[in-house]
């Protein structure tokens, strides 16, 4: 699948002067050689067009994307704007060089996502607002009336079909200017994986710059490959640990705390609904036993640390 990615992302660069640059987050299965052989049987090992390299851990989603921006362009120079792609997202052509032309024409844009579907057409929802203490109740309620009272503070976003400034974009498919990413730096590597392209996002905007969803940009997305997530059983810790983080980094612990009361409190009136009407729960498994489990650890493991440790997500270096 990331060779197919990289063969639509090599199409959808025609015209473009740039480098692509495959990473690979310390795969242990043979990874590397079968993409390095594609690479090779494409043609495309000679020159820079197309360059392989290995991070040599998995740091996640975030440090993996920091490994390969730091690369720079082979001559050892910088970019003057870097696009992530996901392994399991085909750009169609013409895609990437509409956020280029967007961001060349949009000197406040800093960054530009696009629309993507899946491959059964299906659009996906890769526009939001940021999350909130409001956002968490009503995420979680799930109720006519609330999410009617609460309608400026849903994540999702109604698709735009015009090109629309948002507050964070998917990091499926993204452009950057390499000016904002000097100015505010890479992601947080301390989320692994969920939550980083938001916090990125929010970092922008908190610097000035503006970030733009646009429709005419189009991107097919299978979804989940690496994560598994629509099949998840249980919800894993590292989406629990990045949750938290962004909201003890962005709001301060005490928001922290109560973001997570209020989505305790929706996910209990949800369960209520639920158990009256037989409706789907519409979650994995144990998630609310999980999410209040994992609060009461994080404080607990700081309080034995003595104070915020490396290995507390509730830690307050707004980096």
């Amino acid at each position: 699948m990331s060779l197919r990615s990289l063969d639509a992302a090599y199409r959808a660069m025609e015209g473009i002067a740039g480098e692509i640059v495959v990473v690979d987050n310390g795969s242990d299965d043979g990874s590397c050689e079968v993409i390095s052989a594609g690479i090779e049987a494409r043609g495309w090992a000679e020159g820079t067009r197309v360059r392989f390299a290995a991070s040599g851990r998995n740091g996640g989603f975030g440090a993996g994307n920091n490994f390969g921006m730091g690369l720079g362009l082979s001559d050892g120079s910088k970019p003057d704007y870097v696009y992530i792609l996901n392994s399991d997202a085909f750009p169609e052509p013409g895609a990437i060089n509409a956020l280029l032309e967007h961001l060349e024409r949009t000197p406040a844009a800093g960054m530009a996502g696009s629309y993507i579907r899946g491959e059964d057409d299906v659009p996906h929802v890769t526009a939001f607002r940021f999350p909130s203490m409001a956002s968490e109740f009503e995420g979680a309620v799930r109720t006519g009336i609330v999410s009617r009272l609460l309608r400026r503070s849903i994540v999702p976003l109604p698709m735009p079909e015009t090109p629309t400034a948002v507050d964070w974009v998917a990091g499926a498919s993204v452009l950057m200017r390499q000016e904002m990413l000097d100015q505010i730096g890479g992601f947080d590597e301390r989320f692994f994986l969920y939550f980083e392209e938001t916090d990125l996002c929010r970092r922008a905007e908190g610097a000035g710059w503006q970030v733009w969803y646009l429709p005419q940009s189009r991107v097919v997305h299978v979804g989940s490959v690496s994560t598994g997530m629509k099949g998840w059983t249980r919800t894993p810790g590292y989406w629990f640990d990045s949750r938290l983080y962004y909201f003890t980094k962005n709001h301060g612990r005490f928001y922290a705390f109560m973001a997570t009361l209020a989505r305790v409190m929706g996910a209990a009136i949800w369960r209520v609904r639920v158990a009256i009407s037989s409706k789907d729960l519409g979650e994995p498994p144990h998630f609310l036993r999980d999410l209040i489990s994992h609060g009461i650890a994080s404080v607990l493991r700081r309080q034995s640390d003595g104070g915020p440790g490396a290995g507390d997500p509730l830690r307050e270096e707004g980096k």
